[in-house]
């Protein structure tokens, strides 16, 4: 029997929420995952990225030549939990729950990513140990904790700008770190075998520079009223888009995130250009290039002026559901939830399962659902159920074991 540890679940989700990781700066929760894993008796090591970035992994080595199986959690919050940072755009202040510390009330845990991605990897943690306690299995099984799994570019002051976007993960891959299979854990109600991808847009429209004392006497166009246009239009568009592209288990969004156009100091004087930032996602079904297609020619029905520059793409992928690893998280998911799997559908979320299937590595992503009663994307972010974390572990382990075992499954015990 191979059994899961609760009390090091909660131990690793508290170790993890409080050693701060935002994106491209995740070594010191890197070297603290290597810790945990040491002291559990796993080779824990540490994959230097630069001097702020780094990847943490452990191999089981299989006592046969059965296949490889990655169980694979990205470190990183999409937030810093600093106010120079985050304020005022995540609010007016930070709540507790948007700083790197830890509270534990009963079953739940809060924190900065305590939900995603930190209690997810501590799933990835905890299954890790139970498998390296239990019978071997003829097959190799991989633990790894990626850097820069969020949608984010570098902070400020930052060695490399490409720090987000799946930097970790690729990183593990090219340095030697492969499977025949992959699990990914973050938040979702089952099993995921396709997913979104994103491509990121400026969007730029014109104006004339031009000062309010005179604009009345001389040719006058302000590119941030251009800019409201085309973001109006393009709120009316988002929707359509989706329509358009929702099949399988995607449903892809898209939002404007932010608008840059004109001085604060001289505030007497219209910019000749505004820059929108646009975040579409895309289905395993649509290049980006399509999508870019798509999007200038929505953006010229408003503005014929206007230019549209795909800044990032990251294309969604998908792994067939028939899939060894997919069936077997199936399984593991109506083992552990007591009732039949229904493929979740309409979802519009991009993790480093892309970057895994990309590099030719079947991949299932499996997960918890947001903490009932998380009244926003946030607190959403920052909770986590310790039983619902250790369910999750459970489930990585019967696919560890399916997977990786030659003959007979190892069940866990409930």
């Amino acid at each position: 029997m191979i059994r899961v540890d609760e009390a090091l679940v909660r131990t690793a989700v508290t170790a993890l929420v409080d050693t701060a990781s935002p994106t491209g700066r995740e070594r010191p929760l890197a070297d603290r995952v290597v810790g945990l894993l040491r002291e559990h008796g796993l080779d824990g090591r540490l994959q230097d990225i630069d001097a702020e970035q780094a990847n943490a992994y452990a191999v089981l080595r299989g006592s046969g030549d059965g296949p490889a199986l990655l169980l694979y959690a990205p470190i990183d919050t999409l937030t810093t939990g600093e106010p120079e940072h985050d304020l005022p755009w995540i609010g007016p202040v930070l709540r507790p729950d948007h700083r790197p510390r830890a509270v534990v009330d009963g079953d739940l845990v809060t924190g900065l990513g305590a939900g995603n991605p930190k209690g997810h990897a501590a799933a990835v943690l905890a299954a890790g140990v139970a498998l390296a306690a239990g019978p071997p299995l003829p097959g190799t099984v991989i633990v790894a904790f990626g850097a820069g799994g969020m949608p984010g570019n570098a902070l400020p002051g930052s060695a490399r700008a490409n720090t987000g976007q799946g930097a970790g993960c690729s990183f593990l891959l090219e340095r030697g770190v492969h499977a025949d299979h992959a699990v990914i854990a973050k938040p979702g109600t089952g099993v995921l075998h396709e997913e979104v991808g994103l491509a990121w847009f400026d969007v730029v429209t014109h104006g004339t520079h031009t000062y309010a004392g005179s604009r009345h006497l001389l040719p006058y166009r302000n590119a941030i009223a251009a800019a409201a246009a085309v973001v109006d239009a393009l709120e009316r568009w988002f929707p359509r888009y989706t329509a358009r592209h929702t099949d399988g288990q995607v449903a892809p969004q898209g939002i404007v995130a932010a608008i840059d156009g004109g001085w604060r100091r001289p505030a007497a004087v219209t910019p000749a250009a505004c820059r929108i930032r646009v975040d579409l996602r895309l289905s395993p079904r649509t290049t980006p290039s399509a999508a870019h297609r798509e999007l200038a020619a929505a953006v010229r029905a408003v503005d014929p002026d206007a230019t549209v520059e795909m800044v990032l793409s990251i294309p969604g992928t998908r792994t067939d559901p028939g899939a060894p690893v997919v069936e077997a998280a199936v399984d593991a998911w109506q083992a552990e939830h007591g009732r039949a799997h229904t493929w979740p559908v309409g979802l519009s979320g991009a993790t480093d399962a892309n970057i895994l299937r990309a590099r030719g590595i079947p991949t299932a992503r499996v997960g918890m659902a947001k903490v009932p009663g998380t009244t926003d994307f946030a607190l959403g972010m920052n909770t986590v159920s310790l039983t619902e974390t250790a369910r999750l572990a459970r489930l990585l382990v019967r696919v560890a074991a399916a997977l990786c075992a030659e003959q007979e499954r190892m069940w866990l015990r409930s």
